[in-house]
């Protein structure tokens, strides 16, 4: 189809009072000769109404409205059939420069070339059609607490279920549990748990199909297409050839937690009568008595230990929150059961958020339950068989010694999770210590495999992905995510934690967790079916393409896919997987060959956005700098920045990017080629605590600075001519410095020699 492309410019909002509109449109007409240009009034209803009007009548299919944000708009505001770019003047050029000048003049004609080009050069975008039909059902690992939510839930919006319980029963630890903490008013009554009424009814349901004592050997596939195969367990691990083969569309795991061990220096499983909190809950469920391990003998007082195993750096660093209210459900129960027993509870901490205080006062009430503010330092065995508690620190300053029947440990919560990364690394390093090249890398290879060799059989998704058979996980073993953002999104598109794996929780989190969960599962199977991405860039339709016939088998980008997109033919080509996609564009900024494109995002569309703007002659003494900013933080922090009329250089020229991932090391060198001084990248925040909404798009691009430092030395360019920062969107007030700071450098370096060339 013959491009048609239509040019609305705003005059509202103080644009026309500080720009020459007419010289704006001659942009458009003389030097573009586009062909529809037309003046608005505002860029809000009913002037969008007439827009639409106009693009039907005119037969437009691009269109571009220079005017306020592209923030300000939603996708549903034009027809689905016509490519949309929008210019930020008021935001990006009226707020932060001065009016009437020549440079802020200069600033706003070079945006519109550079998306009029973008327009030129994009292509409308097909929503990739997978050959094989999308499967609609959802796989639930996991039958505890918020396995069985999802499951029922996503059955409840018509969608069939497979839920996969390891053990041979449903309910996991909640099924486990006597009674539990209160969760309606007056939040001071322990409750029944509700698990088994939960278990019925799911059951009873015709869309649920449930296998107890299995688990998932195989998945293969992608988002709509997963193959997955069961097996036969004893123990939690398979112990027979495949039973079953499905497909589904969607992933939930939930897998749940175990009981943290706790800290050396408490004598658990040294000591028979100092047990966990786990194993007091399992006796009360099965027990009319609280009886020592020991002798059996009725246990009339007991000390509860906090924190265990947790909220110590050496051994667990953080705090499950769920801990201290156990202890207080349980010395409720001895209470209930014993009016003469008594309950010293041994806290630093007592964390009971939100209503739960409520339920903390009531057990501070009991003449019985008795608080301690101090470190437990000892717990030792008496000739008569009693425990003594030695607690220093101690509110009043003084050594406590305290002696009972029972010592219960707080365990907390780690999350039953596998690391996927480690247990390829481990494989790998197990091929190498008998095939490395050379001794160092066998030795190498053995050291790896002693480090790792924990990690073996502790598969859980057991997926056939390059990355490994299991989710990446963070430090502490809980899924790797945006966890401020897309908190049930993990690193492999279509699956989704979530429970005690995601992060430590209660009862009711769990449920909580389990409908999110399943709501995001549906979510990806319907986007999927339309051909869309699902977040961060949710709806998009675009997708990668590649042209293999140039691969030159570097496995860049199947090494730097934060999504496990592309697995590998036995030659080193990228397979893809483009329902696995997130549409970040990592894969076109890590291709040195320019191979892997969007139709609307290719390195040519933005080398030629580049090459759009016009570039003063170095007499004029007038740099041009450009930016490459990621669209999720920094730049919708220049919006804010124009928000608060801050003010920053006239010659930045600003380019978003997906994500600074997908920078590729041509566009710094196509800049320095026509002209440009100097070029500022700036992405989310990477490290631990990242912000990056494509996991590792930032620290990527940092890691190609040596790339681009390679490019500037060949072309005897300074190494300063090019700046990388981190910067996430409330940080948005140090934006001008970055840019002004920069613009003084480049000012101070001296003009680029190319220009002009």
């Amino acid at each position: 189809m013959e491009d048609k492309i239509g040019i609305f410019i705003c005059k509202a909002y103080g644009i026309s009072e500080a720009l020459d509109i007419d010289a704006l449109c001659k942009v458009a007409t003389d030097e573009y000769k586009v062909s529809f240009c037309k003046t608005i009034d505002s860029c809000e209803k009913p002037v969008l109404d007439s827009i639409n009007e106009d693009i039907a009548r005119e037969e437009l299919n691009k269109v571009l409205i220079a005017g306020i944000s592209p923030r300000c708009y939603t996708d549903d505001m034009f027809p689905q059939d016509v490519m949309v770019e929008k210019v930020a003047l008021r935001e990006h050029v009226v707020w932060c420069q001065p009016a009437n000048d020549e440079d802020t003049q200069m600033l706003a004609e070079d945006y519109l070339r550079m998306y009029i080009t973008k327009l030129q050069k994009m292509e409308p975008v097909e929503p990739f059609k997978s050959e094989e039909a999308i499967d609609k059902s959802i796989l639930v690992v996991g039958g505890g607490i918020t396995g069985l939510t999802a499951a029922l839930e996503a059955s409840k919006a018509g969608y069939k279920v497979h839920l996969v319980e390891k053990t041979n029963q449903l309910g996991g630890w909640l099924a486990k549990q006597h009674k539990s903490i209160p969760t309606k008013p007056p939040y001071r009554d322990l409750e029944d748990t509700g698990v088994d009424e939960l278990i019925e009814e799911v059951k009873g349901n015709t869309q649920i199909k449930i296998y107890t004592s299995a688990v998932t050997s195989k998945i293969t596939g992608a988002p709509g297409l997963f193959d997955v195969s069961i097996k036969s367990a004893k123990n939690g691990k398979p112990d027979s050839d495949v039973l079953h083969t499905f497909r589904v569309g969607s992933i939930v795991q939930a897998s749940g937690w175990k009981p943290v061990e706790p800290r050396d220096t408490l004598p658990y499983g040294k000591v028979e009568d100092v047990i966990r909190n786990v194993e007091l809950e399992e006796m009360v469920k099965n027990q009319d008595r609280i009886t020592r391990p020991s002798d059996g003998k009725e246990v009339k007082s007991i000390a509860f230990i906090q924190c265990g195993g947790s909220r110590d750096k050496e051994h667990h660093s953080y705090c499950s929150s769920i801990c201290c209210l156990t202890s207080l459900k349980q010395a409720s129960y001895l209470r209930e059961r014993d009016d003469d027993a008594k309950a010293y509870i041994f806290y630093e901490f007592m964390r009971t958020p939100g209503l739960y205080e409520d339920f903390y006062r009531k057990t501070q009430e009991d003449p019985g339950i008795f608080f301690t503010r101090g470190e437990v330092a000892d717990v030792s065995r008496d000739d008569d068989g009693k425990l003594t508690v030695t607690a220093k620190n101690t509110m009043p300053g003084e050594q406590i010694q305290v002696k009972v029947d029972l010592v219960v440990l707080a365990a907390g919560m780690t999350p039953n999770s596998a690391d996927g990364e480690a247990i390829r690394a481990l494989e790998d390093a197990r091929v190498a210590v008998t095939e490395g090249e050379s001794d160092i890398q066998r030795d190498r290879a053995a050291e790896t495999v002693e480090r790792l060799k924990h990690h073996q059989g502790t598969e859980i998704l057991n997926l056939e992905y390059r990355q490994g058979p299991d989710l990446n996980v963070l430090q502490n073993g809980f899924p790797d995510s945006h966890f401020i953002c897309f908190p049930y999104e993990s690193r492999r598109t279509g699956i989704y934690p979530a429970g005690s794996v995601r992060q430590p929780m209660d009862g009711i989190g769990g449920r909580e967790d389990g409908t999110g969960a399943a709501l995001k599962a549906i979510q990806c199977i319907e986007m999927t079916s339309r051909g869309e991405a699902v977040h961060p860039r949710a709806g998009d339709k675009s997708y990668p393409d590649f042209f293999l016939q140039n691969c030159t088998q570097c496995k860049r980008c199947t090494e730097e896919c934060p999504f496990g997109v592309l697995n590998e033919d036995p030659k080193g080509t990228p397979e893809p997987w483009p329902t696995r996609c997130r549409r970040c564009g990592v894969c076109m900024g890590a291709c040195p060959e320019r191979i892997v494109n969007f139709k609307d995002y290719s390195v040519n569309i933005i080398a030629s956005m580049i090459k759009a703007v016009e570039v003063p002659d170095e007499d004029e003494e007038k740099p041009r700098i450009l930016a490459l900013l990621c669209e999720n933080d920094a730049f919708p922090a220049l919006d804010l920045v124009g928000q608060h009329r801050m003010k920053y250089s006239p010659f930045i020229r600003i380019i978003p990017v997906r994500c600074l991932g997908s920078m590729n090391v041509a566009w710094v060198k196509d800049a320095i080629s026509e002209g440009f001084d100097g070029v500022i990248l700036i992405g989310c925040k990477y490290g631990d605590d990242y912000q990056c909404h494509f996991i590792k798009g930032s620290e990527l691009a940092d890691s190609r600075g040596e790339n681009i430092r390679e490019k500037l030395e060949q072309m005897q360019m300074e190494n300063e001519r090019v700046e990388l920062h981190q910067l996430q969107i409330s940080e948005y007030h140090k934006l001008p410095e970055i840019f002004n700071n920069f613009a003084e450098l480049i000012e101070d370096i001296g003009m680029n020699p190319f220009k002009g060339m």
